[in-house]
């Protein structure tokens, strides 16, 4: 009995293969507007705009690794595919000369690795297995294991030493995470093409009912309404890092902390929170008031607008006081990860619970697509940082995102309707974007 309890070894390679892979992500991520500022001497707005780019497309080319896969090379393939691309990528950022063609390999590497990594995880459990939904959490542990050390290691190393130490850190983490992947592949279930490859004759495939097309209707319309939710939240890496470097005191204890650290406040909170919040939906679903899906997204993008209502107050007195509290930045970002946890791992758990089977992997691919809009736009939002006080951007942040939460809300009639009911809880499904 205790025995089915356990989860399969596959499950611990793919937490390690994510892990490292988000530790390498993040850790370049976390140097990459100072980079371009402070070493390639690259305008606010310029840097704001190729953030934005690179961020959006790293979400924009899942949607292409996921057919890949599906159609060509099959996930375990692709995977490998991907972290050979992003390993390159991260070892050319060493060289400032090839400063862009290290970005689109890192985009292309991505594309390959994200849509295919996740899904894996989910075939080493049968239908309707218990086991799933945990598994799922596990996995999301070991995404923010690597998104919380990896500024800490690599930002330190860029900030302290120079930024081609930090760049070539998350190399090797990449490079860490493939050899834990190639190493742990008998543990791992048989990816869709190899399971096609093991068939006689492949079945026919039926043609999609309306209550198909209705649902992917509706993850169409979630999609968009993320876009907004992802250009506001965003700023972390963009305008908010430039507050954390410029206008907030970083001094702890008499030591001060680098600016790249700021990058794992999120990932740290999501460690402290996703428990928290597990038990709390539990709590709700007891008495029969845990939200639906898509008005926990709502409520992620209002969580999301008063996160940045916070920084309105230390923005007022920036002529007095240049350097604000560490404490304003720290509740501003329990905000937003808090709205984070409600509307990202929702979304990603709602579309495979609704999208039809046998277009599950590409619809995840679509989803992906409001990280891309949301990335670019996030970018462009990130130019009006230097063009107006900053009270008002932040004021603009908040607009943003809580008119996102408003047609969440007057959406949640129809769109409940849409997708009908669901089997599972929300509650057990956390998964990162």
């Amino acid at each position: 009995m205790l025995k089915s309890q356990r989860h399969p070894a596959g499950l611990y390679i793919l937490f390690f293969t994510e892990m490292w892979e988000r530790f390498s992500y993040y850790g370049m991520r976390s140097l990459l507007v100072y980079y371009m500022i402070k070493h390639l001497q690259f305008s606010q707005i310029r840097s704001s705009e190729i953030y934005g780019l690179y961020t959006g497309f790293v979400y924009f080319t899942p949607l292409f690794g996921g057919m890949l896969a599906d159609r060509v090379l099959g996930q375990r393939r692709t995977v490998i595919l991907g972290g050979m691309l992003m390993a390159i990528g991260h070892f050319l950022m060493a060289v400032e000369s090839l400063f862009y063609p290290a970005l689109f390999f890192l985009i292309l590497g991505n594309g390959a690795f994200k849509p295919n990594i996740s899904t894996q995880v989910g075939a080493l459990y049968p239908a309707g297995d218990h086991r799933r939904d945990r598994a799922f959490s596990i996995f999301y542990m070991g995404i923010n294991l690597g998104a919380f050390f990896s500024p800490i290691v690599c930002g330190t190393l860029g900030e302290k030493i120079g930024y081609h130490w930090g760049f070539a850190a998350a190399g090797v983490g990449m490079v860490i995470g493939l050899l834990v992947y190639l190493w742990g592949q008998k543990y791992l279930a048989p990816d869709l093409i190899m399971q096609k490859k093991g068939l006689k004759q492949e079945k026919t495939t039926e043609p999609m009912t309306r209550e198909d097309w209705v649902k992917i209707g509706a993850i169409f319309v979630m999609m968009s309404l993320c876009i907004v939710f992802w250009s506001v939240y965003e700023q972390q890496g963009n305008t908010m890092a430039l507050w954390a470097d410029a206008n907030t005191d970083r001094m702890v204890f008499g030591w001060e902390m680098p600016a790249t650290w700021y990058q794992s406040f999120n990932p740290l909170m999501i460690f402290i929170f996703v428990p928290v919040l597990n038990i709390f939906w539990g709590w709700q679903d007891r008495r029969g008031k845990e939200p639906s899906s898509i008005a926990k997204m709502g409520i992620g993008c209002m969580l999301l607008a008063a996160g940045f209502l916070v920084l309105i107050m230390p923005a007022r007195d920036l002529a007095v006081t240049p350097r604000s509290s560490l404490w304003w930045l720290t509740s501003c970002t329990f905000m937003l990860t808090i709205g984070e946890i409600y509307l990202s791992p929702i979304g990603l758990s709602l579309v495979t619970k609704i999208a039809p089977a046998r277009v599950v992997s590409m619809m995840m691919g679509v989803w992906f697509l409001s990280s891309f809009f949301g990335n670019y736009l996030s970018g462009y939002l990130g130019t009006f940082w230097e063009k107006m006080p900053k009270e008002n951007f932040f004021v603009l942040m908040f607009a943003l995102s809580f008119a996102a939460g408003l047609a969440f809300f007057g959406l949640l009639k129809p769109m409940k309707k849409a997708i009908g009911k669901t089997n599972s809880d929300d509650a057990d499904v956390i998964k990162k974007k």
